[in-house]
């Protein structure tokens, strides 16, 4: 057996076992349960730019649009 076909049956079994030995480590791992912090602020995070951001891609596919249609050089002579 060569060291190609070596190398080869070493990866496959360890892409195999990964997985259950990942597995196995997360059972066996304390119960913790997350918590999420209260906010005394509330700021305003959303919703300012999605139009803008949408209008800037609908302009950019315009023009991607208009640029290869715009083509109308012959191909051939």
């Amino acid at each position: 057996m060569n060291f190609g076909k070596l190398a080869a049956a070493i990866s496959a079994v360890s892409l195999v076992a990964a997985p259950v030995a990942a597995q196995s480590a997360s059972n066996a791992a304390p119960a913790v349960e997350r918590i999420g912090a209260t906010s005394s602020s509330s700021e305003k995070l959303e919703g300012e730019n999605g139009i803008l951001i949408a209008l800037l891609a609908a302009a950019a596919v315009i023009a991607g649009i208009i640029i290869i249609a715009d083509d109308d050089d012959p191909t051939s002579p």
